[in-house]
């Protein structure tokens, strides 16, 4: 809450205008993702790494969905369910501390929102396949995942460097990102076909950027919260991301 903004999505904003502030951008981020999945009254929609919330409440207020959000985290479970209840959306919307591969039965529209970085790219078969398993014939599934330039070999490319081991052992232990071509790759390996990619990478630098601002302007309190040393790393971590993108 010192640093993400009050829905507390925690992957990058759309920006319509540059200017427009983290709310802002974020709210239309949770809409772009509704639009490009064509949500309408009815559909299932299954959010995989639901967060704090905010896409699947949004996408029932918003477009009548009916949404599942599965999360391996306590925290973000308790939080979600409290937002679900305080908007009046017990009857459309499920949280469930949950692995998704082990869901049965199948949905319309199927969203994954920043939690592919923790998967491993020795992993990414199955995770594709599971969700190509859960995705209902016809249906959308929508990709968002922060990505790395392609190297010549994959023996190259997943050779780290410094500041990647220094993120992967301080912020996102045991993250690893892909390359572009590796993902869609994976996907039509998996049975699945292409309709869209697109770049948000001046998107997510900007977030970053905004990000580092807020944390830096509340560090008194996240000291006071998690260190002077932790809050010290995201700082550094939040700057350099705003920075690399």
């Amino acid at each position: 809450k010192l640093f993400l903004d009050p829905e507390m999505v925690y992957t990058c904003g759309y920006f319509t205008d540059w200017g427009n502030d983290l709310a802002t951008a974020q709210r239309d981020k949770l809409d772009m993702i509704c639009r490009k999945l064509r949500l309408k009254p009815g559909d299932r929609m299954l959010d995989i790494g639901s967060g704090w919330g905010a896409l699947v409440c949004h996408a029932a207020e918003h477009y009548g969905v009916t949404a599942l959000g599965v999360t391996l985290s306590s925290e973000q479970l308790a939080l979600s369910r409290a937002k679900v209840a305080e908007r009046g959306l017990a009857d459309r919307v499920r949280i469930e501390l949950q692995d998704f591969r082990t869901l049965e039965g199948q949905f319309d529209k199927i969203s994954s929102i920043g939690m592919f970085e923790h998967v491993g790219i020795d992993n990414h078969g199955a995770y594709f396949s599971t969700i190509h398993r859960l995705l209902a014939d016809g249906g959308l599934y929508l990709h968002h995942a922060i990505t790395r330039p392609g190297k010549l070999d994959l023996r190259k490319f997943r050779k780290k460097k410094a500041e990647y081991k220094a993120i992967t052992s301080y912020i996102f232990p045991g993250g690893e990102l892909d390359h572009i071509g590796g993902t869609t790759d994976a996907m039509e390996r998996n049975g699945f076909e292409i309709h869209g990619t697109e770049g948000w990478r001046e998107h997510y630098g900007r977030t970053c950027r905004l990000w580092t601002e807020r944390l830096y302007a509340n560090r008194e309190a996240a000291y006071a919260e998690a260190g002077e040393a932790k809050t010290k790393i995201w700082l550094m971590y939040l700057a350099g991301c705003a920075l690399a993108f």
